[in-house]
Formats: C-alpha cells, structure tokens, sequence
C-alpha cells in the first residue's frame, strides 16, 4: 500500500514521520510504501535461517549482528530487510546507526537476504539493483513460494534460492534448488540445502516421502 504525501521525501523525513503503529515502511525513490503484513510461512523461513545463520556466526568468531530491524539506506531508497547481517565493528563509521537504526556502507553489511512476497519485483528488481550499486557483497533472494518471473525460476516454477556474490561490481546470481547445497561467500562452512530451508514450509504431519515431493512443487506454499 503507498502511502498518500504530496509529493516524494528524503530519507530524513521518512524517519522522522515514520509511526509508531505495528506497521513496515519502506521508501522506494522517495515513496512511502507500506510492506504486507508477514504470514507464518514467510516468519518460519525468516526464523530458520537466522537460527543458522547465527550458530555459524558463534563457530567462526566473527564481529557480525542481526538486528531485529534496521534500515538500509541506498542513494534514493530505505529498504527494512527480512535478515540483515551487519559488521559490529564498522558501526563507529556509520553516522546514522547510533540515533536510527541506519547502515549507509557496504562495509557495513556482508549479508543482505529478503524472502519474497507478492511484489516479487521489489526483490528481484528494485532491491537488486540497489543492493549493487551500493557495494553489498552478497544478496539472497529467496523464493519460497515460486513467485518470481519464469526466467529467474524456471516453467515451470520452483521454489528457489538465488545468491548473489558481487564480482568485478556486478551481482552473479546462482540458483539453489532441492538438494543443492548453498554456497555462501560470507558463511562458507553453512551445511544447508534448499530443500532443509524450504520443507520448513511443509506441513509438518505430512509423511516425509511426500513432504520431499511437495517442496519441489507450488504445492508447498
């Protein structure tokens, strides 16, 4: 839902408008945009990997947090991630994190990953982008539910996990489906396959035979 303002804000009044009222906003190139409520799936899948995500953080040692919100601030956007993984020891460089939540380097962020909801182009698109010309290392996109254009998930569609390592300025995007297992430049001892991160969508009481051919199909959403 956007937002009625008279006319496109900076970053500055976006933060100080932004209401206390249970709500997410985000601002697309100086439009509010007020973000769809999560559904359980969406907080399963979001929970499950912050779980992993954190434990790998714990065996490597590294200076890494995963705020329970925070803003990504771009050159005309602030995106409100689904799992951000912020370098603690960069913040004494950020001017904006003490009062607001707000990382504005790359430096800042080793990891950036959003879960796909309807606006599937947000992701695939507008946060891409972004994400890119700000200098984020790595994005994963990651598509449960198989809402993404066919030519990123394929015809027919399948749940999907695309990391995208940032090479010589530009995102290289790899697909992740069933057994393949994830590779990630930020967390390279990560033992998860697709398929772990997406049968957290299945129906629990399902017979394992068939929740491993369920989450190979839209049928698992």
């Amino acid at each position: 839902m956007t937002q009625a303002l008279p006319k496109p804000i900076t970053y500055e009044e976006f933060i100080e408008w932004y209401p206390n009222d249970g709500k997410r906003y985000e601002l697309y190139k100086g439009i509010i945009i007020e973000m769809p409520p999560h559904t359980g799936k969406h907080e399963n899948v979001t929970g499950f990997l912050t779980v992993q995500i954190g434990f790998q953080l714990l065996q490597i040692g590294l200076p890494y947090r995963i705020p329970k919100t925070a803003f990504v601030k771009t050159r005309d956007s602030t995106y409100s991630p689904d799992i951000l993984l912020l370098n603690h020891d960069n913040f004494v460089n950020e001017p904006l994190w003490e009062k607001q939540s707000t990382v504005i380097q790359p430096e800042s962020i080793p990891l950036v990953i959003e879960v796909v909801s309807t606006n599937w182009r947000d992701d695939y698109h507008d946060k891409f982008g972004d994400y890119e010309e700000m200098g984020i290392p790595e994005y994963w996109i990651l598509d449960y539910a198989a809402l993404g254009g066919k030519k990123f998930i394929g015809n027919p569609k399948q749940p999907t996990i695309f990391v995208c390592e940032l090479i010589d300025e530009e995102y290289q995007m790899t697909a992740f489906t069933g057994n393949n297992l994830i590779i990630s430049p930020t967390l390279p001892q990560l033992n998860l396959t697709a398929q772990q991160v997406l049968i957290r969508l299945c129906k629990l009481l399902l017979p394992n035979e068939k929740r491993s051919h369920l989450i190979m199909s839209k049928t698992c959403e």
